[in-house]
This record gives structure tokens, sequence and C-alpha cells, in this order.
């Protein structure tokens, strides 16, 4: 088998690297390997169309593509181990891999549900688990949400859409409290009810059975449908086993996407990729930073310049409101919230150094917060 270039992992990043190196380099072996056994596909619909049965699922190439590109796809396939000093990529069965580039985009792992009866939970991670949750919601009229994160929120709104009779459940008073602080939360609560989920914030559920949930009080609560929406936790088991740098589970690579060792990168989740714009390390957690980390990545490797100077961003869907961010998302100390007609804005700031905008409904304000992000000019709030 001749050495080239390899990607472990179907996601954005992964393909986005196998890709663009493809695209420079025409004759030199690409190869994608994933335990998916899917091809690659868009993630984002998952918990919004594709839930409310409103667009199919959303392949990003045909296996024609695959073909014709002369990219090899390798499906359901699990790799073990990373050989840094032979350059070869080891699956579960003892198949070797050789490389000369090699980007790792193994993204991130759900958070378990420690909780008896954990495993009935249905997840929203890959397609198979929106197919599984498709079907459930079909013949179902409850349904709980554990968790008051992103894909919680719009999970439940999807639920709701369908005719379930919804709740989400959270240990946080109001959701995505975390991310975006208290007004924001209590804004998206009523975005919630007005798509027909009931949130019950400040409770944990400490049981799961065919019939329902127990909460912390000792309640119980019916659920045809239970989803665990508890987040997730960047998977760098692969580069932990072979030595690679890593910081807060995550693989260190620059601004190119270089890790530790030689001819070997890292995108998506699983990197801490250094951020010209931002000046810093920053965490990629979304869809279009994990693809735009790829690009890089699979320039680097090619032999082109080219560094991660974009800021971050993404967008969350609840029923028709649409809550667009941008910016570092690593905390702040500080927030202003400026309701609008029919949506608001928060700024946020760290240290005096405006780090993130969450909009509803403004994209003035959404696109003067790329400006300012990207130009790194700092401003208080009271300045804005």
């Amino acid at each position: 088998m001749a050495p080239g270039f390899i990607a472990i992992g179907s996601g954005p990043a992964g393909l986005s690297a196998a890709e663009t190196f493809r695209s420079r380099h025409p004759d030199i072996p690409v190869r994608i390997l994933t335990g998916d056994p899917a091809l690659p596909y868009a993630k984002p619909p998952l918990s919004k169309g594709y839930l409310r049965g409103r667009e199919p699922k959303r392949d990003l190439h045909s296996e024609r593509w695959f073909v014709r590109n002369n990219v090899e796809l390798i499906r359901g396939i699990t790799v073990d181990s990373i050989d840094l000093e032979r350059q070869e990529v080891v699956t579960a069965g003892g198949r070797r891999y050789p490389y000369w580039h090699l980007v790792i985009a193994s993204g991130a792992t759900p958070v378990e549900l420690d909780v008896p009866g954990g495993d009935i939970a249905l997840r929203l991670r890959s397609f198979a688990d929106a197919v599984a949750l498709k079907m459930a919601a079909r013949y179902a009229d409850t349904a709980v949400v554990i968790g008051g994160g992103l894909i919680g929120c719009e999970a439940a709104a999807c639920l709701a859409g369908l005719g379930l009779t919804t709740t989400i459940v959270a240990a946080e008073p109001v959701p995505l409290l975390r991310r975006f602080g208290l007004q924001a939360g209590e804004r998206v609560a009523k975005i919630l009810s007005d798509n027909d989920v009931r949130f019950l914030g400040g409770t944990r559920v400490t049981a799961i059975s065919e019939s329902g949930v127990v909460l912390d009080d000792g309640s119980a609560m019916d659920a045809d449908v239970v989803v665990a929406a508890t987040g997730v936790r960047p998977d760098s088991r692969l580069a932990e086993k072979a030595g690679l740098d890593t910081r807060d589970g995550r693989i260190v690579v620059d601004e190119h996407m270089h890790a530790s060792a030689r001819n070997v990168y890292a995108a998506g989740d699983v990197a801490l990729a250094h951020n010209v714009v931002a000046g810093r390390p920053i965490p990629s957690e979304h869809w279009r930073d994990a693809a735009q980390e790829g690009f890089v990545a699979g320039l680097t490797a090619a032999g082109f310049e080219a560094a991660w100077d974009q800021v971050p961003g993404f967008s969350c869907t609840i029923g028709a409101s649409v809550l667009r961010y941008r910016g570092w998302g690593t905390g702040f100390d500080s927030s202003r919230l400026v309701d609008h007609r029919d949506g608001f804005t928060v700024w946020y700031e760290a240290d005096g150094e405006l780090v993130g905008v969450l909009t509803l409904n403004n994209d003035d304000d959404f696109r003067r917060a790329e400006e300012l992000l990207r130009h790194n000019q700092s401003r208080r709030l009271n300045d804005q």
C-alpha cells in the first residue's frame, strides 16, 4: 500500500482536509478512515430540519464523487493507534495504513449519562442517532430532553413541533446559562415556551425507565422518548496514546494545524488551535469552524501557506428563531443585553475586550460583531 495523505474522521474537518489536499495533489493517495458507516453528511440539520421531516439526509458528497476524485473512503473502521515513528495508522484489526501526512479529526464523543437506565436514553450525535430518534418520535406522545444546551434546545423544539408534549430537564436555572448568561437564558426559555417546550431548570434526572424519568426530588415524569443532550468531550485518545501534546483533552496545534509530531495535524473538535485574529489558542466546537480548520490543515499538508484566521461562529435554531453567535467562546466577565423590536443582542466582554456577540434578528449587529472581533478592536460595553 502506497503512503499518502490520511484523515482520521469523516466529519467536516476530516473531509475538508482530504478534499483540500486532493485539489492540490491529484496523484498522491488520499484516504479517509472513519467509524461512521454512512457517507459524510452535514450534522447541523439533524437537530433541525431532518428531525422535523422537512429535509432529507444531506450527503456532502456522493459515492461517485469519491471515485471520480480518487479519494478512498474507508467506512466502519476503528483506528486503534498511530505509530508516529513508522508513520502508520493502525486499525483495531491490525491493518496498517502508511502516511506522509496525517490529519487527526476524530471529533468528540458524548458525555455519558451516569444514572440507572442511562442507556435507554437516545442521543443525537450521528445520522443513525437521528434516524432512531425520528422513528421513536413517530409513535410517541411525550418526550423528556435531558440538558439545556444548544442541541437539547433544538431537539426539544423539533419534538414539540412533531406534536409531542416535550420537557427539557436541566441542572441550570435557564437554558444555555454557562455559555450565554442569565439574561440570554431567560430569553431562550421564552422562545422555548413559545414553541410549546416546557423548561424545568434546577433539576436533575436520577433514573430512567421505559415509562419515563425520575427527578432528584423523587417525582416521576412520563416520557415515551428520553433524549440525553448532555454534551460531548473531545476524543483525543489516539493522540494521547501516541504521545502527542494535549491540553484539556484537546490536541495542541499551531495556527497552521501542525501538532507536536512530524507531518501530523489536527482539526475540529479535537484540536486546540492558535487563532491568528484572537492571538491565542481557541477551542473549536462547531461545524463551520471545523471545516475551516480542516481546510487549513489540508493546505498546510499540501505545502501551501495557510493559517486559521477566521472568527468562530455558529447558529442555533429553535422553532422559527435563529440565534447567531460570533466570538471566541472562551468565557466572559460582563455582558450587556439590548432588546430590539423582534429580537435582542448580547455583547460579551472579558477584561474590557469584546469577546463575543449573540444576536436574534439583528443582522446589523451580527455583521458589526464580525468586524470588531476581526480587527481586534477592544471596546468597553458602554462604548457600543
